[in-house]
């Protein structure tokens, strides 16, 4: 535990809960659900990495797969998980592509969708909205499902922005990577990263929002300095 972390769970926090199923599906990246509980969840514009640097995920990925044959066991698929992850995240903060989301219009378009059905499918607690991708911690209710909110949110950012820029086309990646907080020390280190993720990549506070929870902020919880 962090020497420094003595925080109580904010409100409608709900972490890993050991005694509940755990459902693991895969598309290109494994995704573990657990119904009630919160998650880090980021998703990128479709131009936002280089093919020549996907490729070489792609191929890392293959070398991998053979290193790790099926059947693949769960700490196999977190190990995967969290390089492409890793990686990605390192390649998001280099600025690539049309990075739509600096345009103050678009980024309001995203803030409003991601707090549009707030306390009805799903709690936000905070988010950032970066020039080619978002990071965002929320709780789905128990009837809606991380996938349809995610495919909504977007879809209505993408019709606007499309309508908005007089253009057709895809604006989004479609698969966004996600992962269950497994605790409040967890929670933590995932609010501080969002708010220090600007800084690390040298970013002006023009092209970059965030937002936190007004009950999470008087609970204490606060971003990075």
């Amino acid at each position: 535990m962090n020497d420094n972390f003595n925080l109580s769970a904010p409100p409608n926090f709900r972490g890993l809960h050991p005694d509940l199923p755990i459902h693991i599906y895969q598309r290109h990246l494994p995704h573990w659900r657990q119904v009630g509980a919160t998650y880090f969840v980021t998703f990128r514009l479709a131009d936002s990495i280089p093919q020549q640097q996907l490729q070489a995920l792609k191929r890392w990925r293959a070398i991998w797969e053979r290193n790790n044959p099926e059947p693949r066991s769960e700490s196999q698929w977190k190990e995967l998980a969290r390089e492409i992850t890793n990686q990605t995240e390192r390649w998001l903060d280099e600025g690539y592509g049309a990075c739509e989301l600096e345009q103050p219009q678009i980024a309001e378009l995203m803030r409003d969708s991601l707090l549009k059905f707030q306390d009805d499918r799903y709690f936000v607690s905070c988010f950032e909205i970066m020039p080619n991708h978002v990071h965002v911690v929320m709780k789905p209710a128990d009837d809606h499902e991380l996938e349809i909110i995610l495919k909504n949110m977007k879809g209505y950012v993408s019709h606007r922005t499309n309508k908005l820029l007089g253009r057709k086309g895809t604006l989004w990646e479609q698969e966004s990577f996600d992962r269950i907080l497994r605790d409040e020390e967890h929670l933590y280190r995932v609010v501080q990263y969002i708010g220090r993720n600007a800084a690390m990549a040298g970013l002006p506070n023009s092209q970059w929002h965030r937002w936190l929870h007004p009950d999470w902020q008087s609970a204490g919880w606060r971003f990075a300095a």
